[in-house]
């Protein structure tokens, strides 16, 4: 086993072999520019993206015509909101979300409430859901647009996409769900669950980083965007600028990949977090799951560990490459905004730790984490007083502090 043992797939995932294979003709001898039409350099590149976007629309059940090629997610859901946002405005400026997304969905409605527009951040449950009652009341005549993620890229849990855009359907209202985590690990198809908009990104289904997709519906509703990028007109004139060839061939190899593989490493996955838990809980008490314990992605595992600092775990066992928070925001000291959501307590949410296991986890490093995490918090709970004062029974929420004195 090599070490550091890479426990991070939420945030990013290692580029598949297979992928590269595909991607490096496309670096080298086929340079075309999709967009030049008048030579063969330029056929060859072109008819390589439109393969790629067969191979994206084949994962989510989409026609190929309605893909559009972005630089990754944050882009397609920046172009998803805010072009729904100016070519809608007619009809309304009302958005319905929920607290626990990602930043790249909250920030650009942070700036379209800036605009004027009015957002409604629906709350959440204990294990991270949206009740469809909520959804339901949060509805307006007004309301241009709900945005829910597929999956939540800290603690796992799934939204009922299918409930929710049939919702959405009856209400006339347009579905966007940034489902960057769920693509090509949990089945998704846009026509059954009622999406009109759909985010996705190369780096987190092994393809390469700086590539992404936006599904935009074509007909029943067919939806239209205004573009976030102008200058030339490319991908239906929703996002200007000459295509990133061997990215897209990437990302469409890595859709495909995925697609073939996923009931396989479904079964796998799930088991090889359910083993990872076992173990945990089979040696440490005060230890809790953040998410939901069923409808969540196959290989995430989000832990509290009461009376453990989490940074402080993750110095004590640095043979593992793990996250304290989403990738994006683990640069900050406040505890994850999406723990708070979920009701978890300022303590408890800075004590927990996301383990992301992915198509390259082996059962042997599985293994060999549980017993790395066991000791380590093992080892920091024996230095702890809060831990002892706990384990003798005294509730320490009800001590009395004093000052100390100098």
């Amino acid at each position: 086993m090599k070490n550091p043992i890479y426990l991070d797939y939420q945030a990013t995932t290692p580029l598949d072999e297979r992928v590269l294979d595909a991607m490096l003709p496309y670096f080298r001898d086929k340079f075309g520019n999709a967009a030049s039409r008048n030579h063969a350099f330029g056929w060859e590149a072109e008819k390589a993206v439109e393969t790629a976007r067969g191979q994206i629309a084949a994962l989510i059940g989409a026609d190929a015509k309605e893909i559009v090629f972005t630089s990754g997610a944050t882009e397609s859901n920046n172009l998803a909101i805010k072009g729904v946002a100016e070519m809608y405005r007619e009809k309304g400026r009302h958005f319905i979300s929920a607290p626990t997304e990602h930043k790249a969905v909250l920030d650009p409605l942070k700036r379209l409430e800036q605009e004027g527009a009015t957002v409604t951040l629906l709350p959440v449950d204990k294990t991270g859901q949206v009740a469809l009652a909520d959804l339901e009341k949060a509805i307006r005549p007004d309301t241009v647009l709900v945005s829910l993620m597929a999956a939540n890229n800290e603690i796992g849990t799934l939204h009922p996409l299918e409930a929710i855009g049939k919702l959405c359907k009856a209400r006339g209202v347009l579905f966007h769900t940034d489902a960057t985590q769920g693509v090509g690990k949990i089945p998704i198809d846009v026509e059954r669950m009622g999406i009109d908009l759909l985010s996705l990104s190369g780096h987190k289904v092994y393809g390469p980083k700086g590539v992404g997709a936006l599904y935009v519906r074509r007909r029943n509703p067919r939806v239209r965007l205004s573009p976030q990028l102008d200058g030339g007109g490319h991908e239906r004139g929703m996002r200007s600028g000459t295509l990133n060839v061997p990215g897209i061939v990437g990302l469409g190899k890595a859709c495909e990949i995925a697609g073939a593989e996923l009931a396989s490493e479904t079964v796998r996955l799930t088991n090889l977090r359910e083993r990872f838990l076992a173990k945990l809980r089979g040696s440490l008490d005060e230890i809790y799951l953040n998410g939901h314990p069923t409808e969540r992605l196959p290989g995430n595992l989000n832990v509290s560990f009461a009376f453990v600092e989490g940074e402080g775990l993750m110095m004590g066992m640095s043979e593992l490459a793990v996250s304290s928070g989403s990738a994006c925001t683990s640069a900050s000291l406040e505890p994850s905004y999406v723990l708070r959501a979920i009701g978890v307590g300022e303590d408890l949410a800075h004590t927990s730790i996301r383990f992301g296991l992915g198509r390259f986890t082996t059962e042997a490093e599985v293994d060999f984490a549980a017993e790395r995490v066991i000791a380590a918090v093992k080892r920091l709970r024996e230095m702890s007083p809060l831990y002892e004062m706990a384990k003798e029974g005294i509730d320490i929420s009800q001590v009395k502090w004093s000052p100390t004195e100098h």
